[in-house]
């Protein structure tokens, strides 16, 4: 029994070394430069102090190892990847999403909404993807916040299916399972399914937060909400698929670049604030409704900068999808006192 205790403990060291050279990884990628950083070279140079501090890590096989890991990060950098990103841990709905939108990309996560926005903005990232909104709860107001706020523009949508997993560690007797962390969300759409199994439920920070900390650090008797992604990446065993009260549970996200992609669009989306008199808003919708054209979006928000005013998402299809929003997007601007262009982009219907 005490052999087995120890090779579970070095199958789990063994995931958090790999999980590490992986973060590592995509810091270097975010960095967008090719020669060895003089980070490296004082690290090589600190090795002798550093192993006779570790009494078991020779010289040599330290260097080995920092050497192999650097020459795979240059490998990675020579081959110009490209990087989105994306909000919370690895295995967060974001990524999914990503993975599905383009699985040439390689998903990078960000602590806050705010990160994804700077990341692109900076160049750490080609790309960016945000939820704006979900068909159970809504929009998402921070980052349509900060979309009114971006320069940068929206070059494609998509829409992902929210399927929720019981997610336990692989030492856990799922017949003992009493409690259930995971984001406030995911916890208040699997109410049904946590109640009907008597689970308390844990709030936690992030889904795949959730899924993380199950997998380091196993507390008692506990399980965790998650992507079935999150099972693949945190080494977790899937309890049940699909726990979620609603099958209806879409999140619409959009993917945010520096530069505008038009080829193949099919759908546009702007934001604007109408004069404060009757019929100010409908004078807008009017022009869409003139051209035959299908609002897919609409939606208010108060205008933080200004109290008391709203301000107006809204996504449009475009008729023909090799032709022009210009004309109608200048009969817009012209009907109201602010006008921001988000994007015409293609998402598949």
């Amino acid at each position: 029994m005490e052999s087995e205790r120890i090779q579970k403990k070095l199958n789990h060291i063994d995931y958090e070394i790999l999980k590490i050279i992986n973060e590592r990884l995509e810091l270097v990628l975010r960095s967008k430069t090719l020669e060895v950083s003089p980070q490296e070279n004082n690290i090589l140079a600190r090795l002798k102090t550093f192993c006779e501090s570790h009494k078991l890590l020779s010289e040599i096989f330290t260097g080995e190892i920092l050497r192999t890991i650097m020459s795979e990060s240059h490998r990675l950098q020579q081959e110009r990847m490209r990087l989105i990103g994306f909000q919370g841990e690895h295995g967060a709905f974001g990524e999914v999403a990503a993975r599905n939108y383009d699985q040439d990309l390689i998903p990078v996560p960000c602590p806050q909404f705010s990160d994804v926005f700077e990341g692109v903005e900076r160049g750490e990232f080609e790309l960016g993807i945000v939820p704006v909104q979900n068909s159970l709860g809504g929009a998402v107001n921070q980052v349509n916040e900060l979309l009114l706020e971006t320069e940068l523009r929206v070059v494609g949508a998509i829409k992902l299916r929210i399927n929720h997993c019981l997610l336990a560690h692989p030492d856990t007797d799922y017949r003992g399972i009493a409690s259930v962390f995971s984001h406030p969300q995911a916890l208040s759409q699997c109410q049904d399914f946590l109640k009907k199994h008597n689970l308390e439920p844990r709030p936690y920070y992030d889904t795949a937060g959730a899924a993380r900390m199950l997998a380091k650090e196993n507390p008692h008797m506990a399980a965790a909400i998650a992507s079935r992604l999150c099972a693949q990446l945190y080494n977790l065993e899937i309890i049940k698929e699909n726990i979620e009260d609603h099958e209806a549970n879409i999140t619409r996200f959009l993917i945010l670049a520096k530069e505008e992609d038009r080829e193949g669009m099919n759908k546009c989306s702007i934001i604007f604030s109408t004069p404060h008199k009757a019929g100010a808003l409908f004078a807008v919708l009017k022009i869409f409704a003139d051209d035959e054209v299908n609002l897919t979006r609409i939606e208010s928000f108060p205008n933080r900068k200004d109290p008391g005013q709203y301000v107006f998402f809204l996504d449009f299809q475009i008729p023909d999808i090799d032709g022009d929003a210009g004309v109608l997007l200048e009969k817009v601007k012209s009907t109201t006192v602010m006008f921001k262009y988000l994007g015409c982009y293609r998402e598949d219907m």
